[in-house]
C-alpha cells in the first residue's frame, strides 16, 4: 500500500476509536482502547500515558465516578477571593518559621497534609484505616487518609456499632492511594478526605450486582450512620441516590426527629448536607473536612521546592493535550512524568489525573481556598416532652476533635433552609442535571432495578 494511502488508512483508524493525532506526534483518548506504545519514549517525545493501571475499561464497571456528578468535584469551583493575608485557624500553633523548619528536617512531624483538591490532589504523611469492631476495610491498599479523616470515620461507626451491637461490620470501601492522587475508577477520592461506605442491609449480606436496594437497605442502621456523621463529625457532604434518600427521611420522620432539622440535611438545596448523584445507588460517598490537613497542604505548596521528592503538581489532561506538551509546559521531561506515574504507556485520557514532578517552584499549582469549617448541624432539644429519637448516650460517645476556632465559620443558617413540600426526593437546585430516570417525585418502588445509575458492576458494593 502506498505511503499516502497507509497514513489515511491509519488516521481514520484513530478516528473510530476516539483519538486525536496532536501537533507533536501524541495522541489524546476520551474512551478507546488503544495498544501498548513502545518502551524507551525519548525525552521531549510524544506526550500522554495512561496510568500503567488504568486499563480501558467499561467505566460503568468498579467502584464509582465513569460518570462525574457535580457534588463531587472541588476544583472546578470560584477562584478563592483575594485576603488580607493569610489566616491559620487550624495551625494557628505553627508559625511560618517552625512550618518551613519542619517541613526541610522533619515533614512526618507535621502529621497529615491533604494537597490540592479531592477531585486532583494528593496526601503527605497518610493513614491506614484498618479493620474495627463494627467495620471490615474492603481493600487495605486503597484504604488510606488523612488523620481527621480516619478519626471521623471511625467515631461515626462507633457510634452505630454501640446503638446496634449484633450488627454485622459495615464494609469500608474505597478512600485513597496512600499517596493519594488518581484511584481507579474514581475522579476524587485524590486526597484523603472522600470515603466510600457502603449500607446495612436487613439481612446483612449485600445484595448483588442489581435489585432495588432502597428496599432490601435497614433504615434504622443507615438513618443512625447519617446522624452519626452529620452530629459527630465535621462532614462536608453525604452524596447518595435520592431513592435512599426517601427512604431514610421517612424513617427518621417515624421515629421522631425534628422536620425541619431533616430539612436542613435533606432539603436545604445546595446548602443541604444529603445530596442525591447519580450511581451512588449502593454506598454512600463521604467526603469530610479535614481542616488542619488542609490548611497544612496551603502552606506547605510554596515550599514543595524545598523538597525534590515532594516537588509535584497534579495535573488534569485536557482535549489535545499530549505528554509533549505537558512536560514543555512545566518544564520538566516525558521521561521524569513516566516515572513518577509508573507508566508504560503514552497515551492520555481525558479527564485524568497525573502526576508532574517539578524542577523548581511551582508556579501553575491551583491553591485551593481558604478552611472554614461551618457549625456541625445538631438537632434541637426536644421541648415536647416525647421520646427522643434513638441516639447513643451522649457521655459514651467520642466526637472527631473540633479545633477551637471553629466559631470563625459563616453563620449557621443551614437549620431555618427547606425546600418545598415532597421530600428529599423533591426537585431541588441540585437536581437540575438528574437524568430523567431518576426525576424527582417518583415512588422508590415503581422504578427499574437500573434506574437512576445504579453502579451495577461493583464487586466493591460501594460505587
Amino acid at each position: 500500500m502506498p505511503l499516502a494511502a497507509s497514513t489515511v488508512v491509519g488516521v481514520f483508524v484513530l478516528l473510530v476509536l476516539g483519538a486525536a493525532p496532536t501537533p507533536d506526534g501524541g495522541l489524546t483518548v476520551a474512551d478507546a482502547a488503544l495498544p501498548p506504545a513502545a518502551d524507551g519514549v525519548p525525552d521531549g517525545g510524544d506526550g500522554g500515558v495512561l496510568p500503567e493501571d488504568a486499563d480501558d475499561e467499561d467505566e460503568d464497571e468498579g467502584d464509582e465516578d465513569g460518570d462525574v456528578d457535580d457534588g463531587e468535584v472541588e476544583s472546578a469551583g470560584e477562584p478563592p477571593a483575594p485576603t488580607g493575608g493569610p489566616v491559620y485557624r487550624y495551625t494557628a500553633d505553627l508559625s511560618d518559621e517552625e512550618v518551613e523548619r519542619l517541613w526541610r528536617t522533619d515533614p512526618a512531624a507535621l502529621g497529615s497534609i491533604s494537597v490540592g483538591f479531592a477531585d486532583q490532589g494528593r496526601m503527605i504523611n497518610a493513614v491506614q484505616i484498618k479493620d474495627g469492631e463494627g467495620w471490615v476495610v474492603v481493600d487495605p491498599a486503597a484504604a488510606w487518609g488523612v488523620q481527621e479523616t480516619v478519626d471521623a470515620v471511625m467515631v461515626a461507626l462507633r457510634a452505630v456499632h454501640q446503638q446496634f451491637p449484633e450488627s454485622a461490620p459495615l464494609r469500608v470501601n474505597h478512600i485513597s492511594k496512600k499517596d493519594g492522587g488518581y484511584l481507579r475508577p474514581h475522579q476524587s477520592h485524590q486526597a484523603g478526605r472522600d470515603v466510600d461506605l457502603a449500607f446495612y442491609y436487613r439481612s446483612d449480606v449485600p445484595p448483588g450486582f442489581r435489585g432495588r436496594r432502597e428496599h432490601l437497605i435497614d433504615p434504622a442502621r443507615n438513618w443512625a450512620l447519617v446522624r452519626a456523621l452529620a452530629t459527630l463529625t465535621d462532614v462536608q457532604v453525604i452524596l447518595v441516590d435520592r431513592r435512599i434518600q426517601k427512604v431514610l427521611y421517612d424513617h427518621a420522620l417515624s421515629i421522631g426527629e425534628d422536620k425541619a432539622w431533616l430539612d436542613s440535611i435533606f432539603r436545604a438545596g445546595s446548602k443541604a448536607l444529603v445530596k442525591h448523584a447519580r450511581r451512588h445507588r449502593d454506598h454512600f460517598h463521604v467526603r469530610f473536612y479535614a481542616p488542619r490537613a488542609q490548611e497544612l497542604g496551603r502552606r506547605i505548596q510554596p515550599l514543595l521546592a524545598q523538597r525534590p521528592d515532594q516537588n509535584l503538581l497534579v495535573h488534569r489532561i485536557r482535549s489535545g493535550e499530549t505528554l509533549g506538551h505537558i512536560a514543555r509546559r512545566y518544564d520538566t521531561s516525558v521521561r521524569a512524568i513516566m516515572k513518577a506515574n509508573h507508566m508504560r504507556r503514552t497515551f492520555l485520557r481525558v479527564g485524568r489525573t497525573i502526576v508532574v514532578p517539578l524542577r523548581g517552584p511551582c508556579t501553575h499549582c491551583p491553591l485551593p481556598p481558604e478552611v472554614v469549617v461551618p457549625p456541625r448541624r445538631l438537632p434541637p432539644p426536644r421541648l415536647d416532652g416525647g421520646a427522643a429519637a434513638p441516639s447513643p448516650p451522649d457521655a459514651a460517645v467520642e466526637s472527631a476533635p473540633r479545633d477551637a476556632a471553629v466559631d470563625l465559620a459563616a453563620p449557621d443558617g443551614a437549620r431555618e433552609m427547606t425546600a418545598p413540600d415532597g421530600g428529599p426526593d423533591a426537585a431541588t437546585p441540585d437536581d437540575a442535571g438528574a437524568p430523567p430516570d431518576a426525576g424527582p417525585g417518583e415512588n422508590a418502588g415503581t422504578l427499574p432495578d437500573d434506574a437512576g445509575g445504579a453502579n451495577n458492576g461493583d464487586p466493591l458494593e460501594s460505587g
